[in-house]
């Protein structure tokens, strides 16, 4: 229904934010991490939105970045986990955090959060693993790119470049968002590896 809604922020707390918008003011349910990054009372600020439809409710959640709420998306498609969990996970983990914990299986990591036992720890590994990383192949165009600057001065793989690809891919970036920040990450990471890139370019990205 909304992609993001900008405008002043009017109220927060760790769990609900109003922005006033055209003069209407537009609650949104956000958890603490999401408060925090908002700012102060009166700032102009911008939040991705989620509308959740229900028989008893309709609400609309609220995130800082975009990819936070693609996350939102694929977490709350496994079967288990609601509006509720998928918040608390969000607000436990940044969205590189948890990716990369799905990643490398790190399923005790994730049964950290509030309410996700070990058994639900397990299954959202499975099933985001997939959804992360299963993606279309992409365009010879965009091999081409990926060899390049894995033929700079960087160290990188072209299979490091294309993993972290193709989770940005996942999370609703586009090629032309996401290949220059990782072609300006690939050449100062202190670490070269696929955990690291993806942390770096997530940062330009939430910041562009």
């Amino acid at each position: 229904m909304y992609d993001y809604i900008k405008g002043i922020l009017i109220f927060k707390n760790s769990e609900n934010a109003v922005i006033e918008n055209n003069g209407i003011g537009y609650r949104f349910l956000i958890n603490s991490r999401t408060s925090a990054a908002l700012g102060e009372i009166n700032d102009e600020i911008k939040l991705y939105t989620k509308l959740i439809h229900r028989e008893d409710v309709m609400l609309i959640c609220g995130f800082k970045q975009k990819e936070d709420r693609a996350i939102f998306d694929i977490l709350t498609s496994v079967s288990g986990i609601g509006t509720k969990v998928g918040m608390v996970l969000l607000d436990e983990f940044s969205g590189s955090e948890l990716i990369n914990a799905v990643l490398e299986g790190d399923y005790k990591l994730i049964s950290r959060a509030k309410g996700v036992g070990p058994k639900l720890a397990q299954k959202i590994i499975l099933e985001l693993k997939g959804k992360l990383t299963n993606q279309d192949v992409i365009s010879n165009i965009m091999e081409d790119k990926m060899q390049s600057i894995s033929n700079s001065a960087s160290k990188l793989s072209k299979e490091t470049i294309k993993e972290v690809q193709t989770i940005l891919q996942s999370l609703g970036y586009s090629q032309n968002e996401y290949m220059n920040a990782i072609e300006h990450c690939a050449g100062v990471l202190k670490e070269q590896t696929s955990e690291e890139l993806l942390k770096e370019t997530l940062k330009i990205l939430s910041n562009g």
